[in-house]
């Protein structure tokens, strides 16, 4: 991830409160979270021991329970 060059947002005391990015800046940063997220699903996934089924089971058992 390309580093992110942010500005702050300051109280009248000079406490940072908020931040300010470019819009390639919060992309990258929602990119890097959306991956994060699917390795910790992988992970997770992994860690449960559950069976793993075919795909185009899976999409069968999906569609069956839809009202």
């Amino acid at each position: 991830m390309p580093p992110v060059h942010a500005e702050y947002v300051v109280d009248e005391t000079g406490t940072r409160v908020g931040v300010i990015l470019s819009i390639d800046g919060y992309r990258a940063l929602l990119d890097a979270m959306e991956e994060l997220e699917s390795i910790r699903a992988y992970d997770a996934a992994k860690s449960a021991g559950d069976e793993a089924i075919p795909f185009e089971q899976a999409v069968r058992e999906i569609e069956q329970d839809r009202p």
